[in-house]
């Protein structure tokens, strides 16, 4: 491609392209290698005024024509983000809705297995037996003579120590319909215990609350009839026999408690100056017309067991005579109790014949001293 060249009145010639002032005879132009052509006698045609510009100025207005189109987008991105931070936008707000809190559920608490108990040592006592110390104790009779073999249950012999084991309550969710028959009857029976006295016999215990001996027995691990003395028996009056005959007749009244003794106190002291001591105690309720209270009155202190004073009142109230006092200045231990009693029939001699009614008081003693009969007291 070639150029028409522009003659100048020097005769030099200018590149069309870039401007660039040529010899006259060139052919192409130097700078930029545009290819001439002349017109010689031709008058040039009329051209518009043109700008030139050199290529190292060229591009140095590229250069800054680049910087200054980066500068002002730079600039509107910055105005524009300050803009933006500026104008708050619409947040829409959503509104907290009620929510069902779900019941919490009952987590199973798994029961800890209970540390085995160490077992109890007990020392017999009199009138103890092996069903009057399992209910003490809450145990049952074959526990304790699984715990102690040997043991004859019907012949304790006192101040021997036998081992109970403690109870152990089985946790149970769900209450058992049926108890086992052992535990079924003694929870649903009503018993009384009676402690035996002199000349008393199984017979004769069994008639007086209208059970059978049988009963007594199995309520109480015997084996034979024989009872001892102080022996301790669990009566059981849910076993009452029906009264024979034709018309039934009302049973025996259920025993009376046992009376709280009130005076003397314990271990009082009276001396000769004391002609008789007055003995008070508790009412246990009132007495029906054949009960009275029976009290005695026992000289410890003499040994052989026959100074001993045994009376019957209505009254909650006895003095004891001054023929009770003992002779001599030592201090003698008396000791006294109570208990209810119901005449049932008279002896041989016309007296009233006495049965018991009720539970024994616990034993209270007093000390009660006299003078040698003709003392006379030294000057």
């Amino acid at each position: 491609m070639t150029d028409q060249v522009q003659e100048t009145s020097s005769d030099r010639l200018l590149c069309p392209t870039c401007g660039t002032s040529l010899a006259e005879n060139a052919s192409r132009c130097v700078v930029c290698g545009t290819v001439l052509q002349t017109a010689k006698g031709r008058n040039p045609p009329r051209t518009r005024a043109q700008i030139t510009l050199s290529l190292p100025l060229a591009l140095a207005l590229i250069a800054i024509f680049a910087l200054l189109s980066a500068g002002l987008t730079y600039g509107a991105t910055a105005l524009l983000g300050d803009n933006q931070e500026a104008i708050p936008s619409l947040t829409p707000t959503f509104t907290a809705t009620q929510s069902l809190t779900p019941e919490p559920t009952a987590t199973e608490t798994i029961a800890s297995s209970p540390t085995p108990l160490p077992t109890l040592a007990y020392v017999i006592v009199a009138g103890d037996t092996c069903l009057g110390i399992a209910v003490s104790f809450d145990v049952s009779v074959q526990s304790i003579r699984l715990m102690n073999p040997g043991l004859i249950c019907e012949a304790l012999t006192v101040g021997n120590t036998i081992f109970l084991p403690q109870p152990t309550p089985t946790p149970s969710p769900e209450p058992t319909a049926t108890l086992p028959p052992e535990e079924a009857t003694l929870a649903a029976c009503e018993t009384i215990t009676y402690t035996v006295e002199a000349n008393d016999t199984l017979g004769g215990i069994a008639s007086n609350y209208n059970v059978s001996m049988r009963s007594i027995m199995d309520f109480n691990g015997m084996t034979s009839e024989t009872v001892l003395l102080g022996q301790v028996l669990i009566i059981p009056l849910c076993e009452r026999l029906p009264t024979p005959g034709p018309s039934p007749t009302a049973t025996s009244p259920p025993p009376h408690p046992a009376p709280n003794l009130l005076l003397p106190q314990d271990g009082a002291p009276f001396t000769l100056a004391h002609d008789t001591v007055t003995l008070q105690w508790a009412s246990v309720g009132e007495l029906r017309e054949n009960e009275v209270y029976r009290v005695i009155v026992e000289d410890i202190t003499e040994g052989s067991g026959t100074v001993k004073l045994e009376a019957y009142v209505s009254d909650t109230k006895y003095i004891v005579p001054t023929s009770m006092r003992p002779t001599e200045p030592v201090p003698h231990i008396m000791r006294w109790w109570v208990q209810v009693v119901r005449q049932v029939g008279t002896t041989v001699e016309g007296e009233p014949s006495y049965r018991s009614a009720g539970a024994i008081s616990i034993k209270r003693d007093f000390t009660w001293s006299g003078a040698v009969p003709g003392a006379t007291a030294t000057p």
